[in-house]
């Protein structure tokens, strides 16, 4: 591809899918950086994040549908990228018109690419708009036919169908291909929920109580981050599952607390907003990298929290080399995981996982709370939460962990909406089908 700045949503989103695809990107990440970059206007800036977003999500759909149209040639990744937004246009936005996805494609392809690559992009969406896609229930191999069809991996839908059966797996495997809302925190050491709605509403955003999680809201329209309620700390961005570790762990004012593996520090400004520092109360935040550290401490600084907040570059499986045994009151193990919860945000880490690297974060998740487990006090209690949905890595790594340490014991998981109550296990799972949420997993354990 020419290294050639075109300024409209679909060139946009072309760069910002080759870049992911080609070159291990993050897609919210690159597209953000993108987007600031170009001239586009808003509303050619949502088109581009559709596009990002929807052709990483149905990926396997696509080229699904796109291999019989090229079958035997060899095309560069880019004119591939093209030729899949091309698709996805034509099958998922219903309110653009054929005639003009095949206009803008191919004069992108003559732009970026040669005569050559122009003509071939061309035959191609011709022929695609003559015979038609293939019909993937044609597709004989149940297992195969559910990867095309959402778009995920054989082993994660094999996996997923044995975990939590066939109805519940095919729930999960829609939802995972829904967009993601935006939801906010409202961080109650500056500002009560009323006002942050109230100040929201001045500032043209419009949000709604998240049924989820208690200080939550969900985004109706608007753009967050430029608002003054955002820069000043009044509200962060945070998913409504994520905000339930917290929420469980009912954190007390004067609780010293180590958030185990911290960064980006969305949980540790969230246990520090309940905390007292008059009363001592402080979180120690623990990461691996450096760069994190300092992601931490500037989060805390806009929340302004940042007095009861101490981060410190460690892995937390070295706990003995800082900490006395018997330091906290709470410690949060948000762990390591494969992020399978993730997939309506994060689409593209569904085609880099393997079922070995779920099995291998058991090990480090494990190894972890091994570590972390004596620095807690008789009676404290120890939150284990991940963002996947796999068991292995949820109730498999909870149990392995009680089998090697009778001095813990499991407490039912409790919210502050009484979430999934009902339940006859005490550890509490979110299915990307429940709520709208991100898909988690959340466990309390106390040590007697």
């Amino acid at each position: 591809m020419k290294n050639k700045q075109i300024n409209t949503a679909r060139g946009a989103a072309l760069k910002t899918l080759d870049q992911v695809l080609q070159n291990g990107a993050y897609s919210n990440l690159q597209l953000n950086q993108n987007l600031k970059s170009s001239q586009l206007s808003e509303v050619d800036k949502r088109l581009a994040t559709n596009l990002v977003y929807g052709v990483l999500q149905h990926k396997l759909t696509l080229e699904y549908w796109l291999t019989p149209f090229i079958k035997g040639k060899k095309i560069e990744s880019w004119v591939k990228t093209l030729l899949l937004m091309s698709i996805y246009q034509y099958r998922y936005l219903d309110r653009v018109p054929d005639w003009a996805v095949t206009n803008e494609s191919i004069e992108l392809a003559k732009q970026l690419g040669n005569p050559g690559t122009r003509r071939f992009v061309t035959g191609v969406l011709h022929a695609i708009l003559r015979q038609g896609l293939g019909d993937v229930n044609a597709i004989v191999d149940p297992i195969k036919q559910r990867s095309v069809e959402f778009s995920l991996p054989q082993w994660l839908v094999d996996e997923l169908i044995k975990q939590y059966g066939q109805p519940t797996a095919d729930a999960i495997f829609k939802a995972v291909n829904e967009p993601a809302r935006v939801s906010l925190r409202v961080n109650e050491a500056k500002t009560t929920i009323p006002q942050a709605i109230a100040v929201l509403k001045e500032q043209g955003v419009e949000v709604e109580p998240s049924q989820v999680a208690k200080a939550g809201l969900v985004v109706k329209s608007g753009d967050v981050v430029n608002t003054d309620a955002f820069m000043q700390g009044l509200v962060t961005i945070q998913d409504e599952s994520a905000m339930l570790a917290v929420e469980s762990m009912a954190v007390n004012p004067a609780d010293q607390v180590l958030d185990a593996c911290a960064a980006p520090g969305g949980k540790t400004v969230q246990i520090a907003a309940a905390l007292d520092k008059k009363r001592g109360g402080s979180v120690t935040a623990l990461d691996i990298h450096a760069h994190k550290i300092k992601l931490i401490e500037k989060n805390a600084q806009r929340l302004g929290v940042a007095d009861r907040v101490h981060a410190c570059q460690l892995d937390a499986r070295k706990a003995d080399e800082k900490f006395e045994d018997g330091q906290f009151d709470k410690i949060l193990v948000d762990a390591p995981c494969s992020g399978i919860g993730l997939l309506r945000r994060k689409p593209e880490i569904r085609y880099d996982k393997k079922l070995s690297d779920s099995q291998n974060l058991h090990k480090i998740q494990l190894a972890i709370l091994n570590a972390v487990a004596p620095k807690l006090k008789k009676g404290g209690i120890m939150t284990y939460s991940t963002c996947t949905i796999l068991q292995q890595e949820n109730d498999g790594t909870v149990q392995a962990f009680l089998a090697a340490h009778p001095e813990f014991r499991l407490l039912k998981t409790q919210t502050a909406r009484t979430l999934k109550n009902a339940r006859t296990g005490a550890t509490l799972t979110i299915l990307p089908s429940d709520y709208g949420s991100d898909g988690f997993f959340i466990s309390n354990l106390q040590r007697l």
